[in-house]
């Protein structure tokens, strides 16, 4: 049995174009839209100690280490900060205080000799982290006048065990 042609060509057979477009915009749009931008929260530059160890270091100390003490409440809140042996006292401006009295240690922003400098901080174990923070913050430096820049006063930030409270091992 022969099989007649009607004397058309085999059709070729083509992809359409419009529907794979559209899922190309599609997953284009759903990948923007589940983009998570995420901002930087604080760039505090902190050292955190790799050991506990007590030993003193072999290099000498040109600039000595600035002492922030951080003095809890049994409550948790703020009592008071200490700056070597000055106290600064608390309230709503201690942190300010803070910034002020670290700017005087320093001479001015942006001073090379800073680079050097570190800042420990040591604090009660039962002290709420916020209170922490702020001491990070009016150490490292402040914002400028706009609002937009920080003007750095000092990068090394260290943490000295808290004092009281429960031992790790206990």
């Amino acid at each position: 049995m022969k099989l007649r042609s009607s004397g058309r060509e085999a059709e070729k057979i083509e992809p359409q174009m419009a529907p794979m477009i559209d899922v190309v915009f599609q997953l284009l749009i759903f990948f923007m839209l589940t983009l998570n931008i995420v901002e930087p929260e604080g760039d505090f530059n902190i050292n955190m100690p790799i050991t506990n160890s007590a030993e003193p270091s072999d290099e000498p100390d040109i600039f000595p280490d600035i002492k922030v003490r951080l003095v809890a409440n049994e409550d948790g809140t703020l009592n008071t900060i200490r700056l070597g042996q000055v106290n600064l006292g608390n309230g709503p401006n201690v942190f300010a205080g803070l910034n002020h009295e670290i700017l005087k240690i320093i001479g001015k922003p942006g001073n090379p000799i800073t680079k050097d400098m570190e800042v420990e901080i040591e604090s009660d174990y039962n002290l709420h982290y916020e209170y922490t923070l702020k001491a990070v913050s009016a150490c490292t430096g402040r914002l400028d006048s706009s609002g937009k820049h920080i003007i750095r006063y000092i990068e090394k930030i260290k943490f000295a065990p808290p004092v009281g409270g429960n031992s790790a091992g206990s």
